[in-house]
């Protein structure tokens, strides 16, 4: 037993997150925690990291002096003091080079000036990794991060030896990773062993089988009180004719009596019955309504770029890139961490200046960007302070939405800092709903979305008259929103007319790109073994530092050897 929770309660003023919960985690346990988003699982997170502590009940770690815990935040606060201050151990840059991150000891101030999201989430993962801890408790990890990344951590975590705990909205992810799931929602937690399909079906049968008792209840309650009313009239009847036929008062008076006692009688056994195998009616879940309304059908091209080319530096994200994107077009932009998705968007925007070449779009079009940044809101705002609505029709159809989304009236006059980021996202999603565009840029508008959320979006994606341009790590999402791609490659934005499975196929039916893949991968090798090279000259040879440096170079040296024999073939 590591981890042992007992009525865990935990409120934030008036609202109520978890009620009297219980768990234990033990060495080796692979949990998902899921719940629809403002369900506490975040707040549940910061309990068993020690960050907040409960309002009722307790948590013990055993051994509590020694226990290490590997803490990722669902935002990770990245800075170049961070980096600076020892993130740069043998370990770290192990982790940070199988995760694709190129030559990090030598990042300069700069180049770390300029970390993408998915890169500080790689930079967080390796620090974590490289701290070698007892249990992971990962919220929502795969976020950010491109193919080579989700691979690097799903084979990490079927190595890791503690436990793990996943906050994740990822379905894939969380079948590949986990072996139960702990379900929050109205502030109780459920346990289900399997993994997240497993879950799912499980959770559908438990749904049925208690509507099915409910309904049972139900129908036994309006029998009950079907004959309670019809004793309730006899009784009445009784107690008139009492008062009508003097004669017969007494034998009248009697039979009301009997009655009256018959219907208390059976409220009782009723409330008796109904307390003892009480079935409360089943929560379903809540289905959301996306609805963008697209403006007046404009000229044929949106966006145009040529000859463009980004650079911070002496570093270049592309160059010479050439590509358009047509009105009604749906274009998913991809490209491993660090390659510039979000700085091309951020030009777009007018946001970022271009190095060179020219980027055009449309002046009649009318765009609106969801950024994925759940943390660029002003925390003391209300909602409706966020949205910025004076006029009462716009108040009105705003309140609307948000209950469509399923934000609740209460929660609208709340500050910002009170909103799960998932909520947050919502409520930008609806601030895009209010007016009408004509192309959608959509930065990883999935993150912190739980998963009935995504697929509501996509539906609603697919159904949009107008343009979308959308970058995302949810391999489904974007391959079924997207029929077209940018891809960014080689330093290189270029436009291919298929989606994101059609991409995966041709590029293993395409040995050359597969061989520029072993490429960069052995450059990320040859980079990390001169680090080791350079540590080893200043570590003392009869020390365990130098055999585990060692020991290193050698595993390397052997990837490297058989990475160029595989090449070479």
């Amino acid at each position: 037993m590591l981890i042992q929770a007992k009525n865990l309660s935990k409120s934030f003023g008036d609202q109520t997150v978890l009620k009297e919960v219980s768990f234990d985690i033990q060495q080796q346990d692979r949990i998902g925690l899921v719940g629809g988003n403002g369900s506490g699982k975040t707040t549940l997170a910061n309990l068993i990291f020690g960050k907040l502590m409960p309002d009722q009940g307790t948590i013990s770690k055993s051994p509590t002096s020694s226990l290490r815990i590997g803490y990722l935040l669902q935002s990770v606060n990245y800075t170049v003091q961070d980096f600076e201050q020892g993130y740069l151990s043998s370990d770290f840059l192990e982790s940070a080079s199988e995760l694709g991150l190129q030559k990090v000891h030598a990042w300069v101030p700069e180049r770390l000036d300029h970390v993408s999201e998915g890169e500080k989430l790689k930079i967080a993962l390796s620090h974590i990794w490289s701290s070698k801890p007892d249990v992971l408790l990962l919220d929502e990890p795969t976020n950010h991060l491109d193919v080579q990344g989700v691979n690097w951590l799903v084979k990490q975590l079927e190595d890791f030896k503690g436990a793990v705990i996943l906050i994740s909205h990822d379905r894939y992810f969380l079948d590949q990773t986990v072996t139960e799931i702990f379900e929050l929602a109205s502030g109780q937690l459920t346990r289900y062993k399997g993994n997240y399909s497993a879950y799912r079906i499980e959770k559908k049968k438990r749904v049925q089988e208690q509507q099915h008792q409910y309904e049972v209840q139900q129908k036994y309650r309006a029998r009950v009180e079907g004959q309670i009313a019809q004793l309730q009239q006899w009784a009445n009847k009784a107690h008139r004719t009492m008062r009508d036929q003097e004669g017969f008062k007494e034998y009248h008076g009697v039979k009301a009596k009997k009655r009256d006692k018959a219907i208390k009688s059976k409220l009782k056994r009723l409330n008796m019955e109904l307390e003892k195998n009480k079935v409360e009616k089943p929560i379903h879940d809540s289905a959301l309504h996306f609805h963008f309304e697209a403006g007046e059908k404009r000229g044929k091209r949106v966006i145009e770029a040529r000859n463009l080319t980004k650079s911070f530096g002496p570093r270049t994200l592309f160059r010479d890139s050439s590509f358009y994107i047509n009105y009604g077009e749906r274009i998913g932009l991809i490209g491993p961490n660090g390659t510039g998705k979000t700085t091309f968007l951020r030009m777009l925007l007018g946001q970022e200046p271009i190095s060179d070449g020219k980027l055009w779009k449309s002046d009649s079009a009318r765009l609106a960007f969801l950024s994925q940044d759940a943390t660029d809101m002003t925390a003391s705002q209300t909602a409706m302070e966020v949205l910025g609505l004076s006029h009462r029709e716009d108040i009105f159809h705003a309140r609307t939405l948000l209950a469509r989304m399923g934000l609740k009236a209460e929660k609208l006059g709340q500050p910002i800092q009170a909103f799960s980021f998932g909520e947050r996202i919502r409520l930008k999603l609806t601030a895009m709903l209010l007016s009408k565009h004509d192309l959608l840029i959509l930065d990883e508008p999935t993150n912190h979305l739980d998963l009935p959320s995504r697929e509501q979006l996509q539906e609603t994606l697919m159904d949009f008259p107008g343009s979308i341009l959308l970058v995302s790590h949810d391999y489904y999402f974007l391959n079924q929103v997207c029929d077209k791609l940018l891809v960014i490659e080689n330093q290189t934005i270029k436009r291919l007319e298929m989606n994101l499975e059609q991409y995966e196929i041709h590029k293993k039916q395409n040995p050359h790109l597969k061989h520029q893949g072993v490429k960069e991968e052995l450059l990320r090798l040859e980079t990390e073994m001169t680090a080791i090279l350079g540590q080893l000259c200043l570590v003392d040879p009869a020390t365990d530092q130098f055999k585990d440096l060692d020991a290193k170079y050698l595993k390397l040296l052997k990837r490297i050897r058989e990475l160029k024999t595989n090449f070479s073939g």
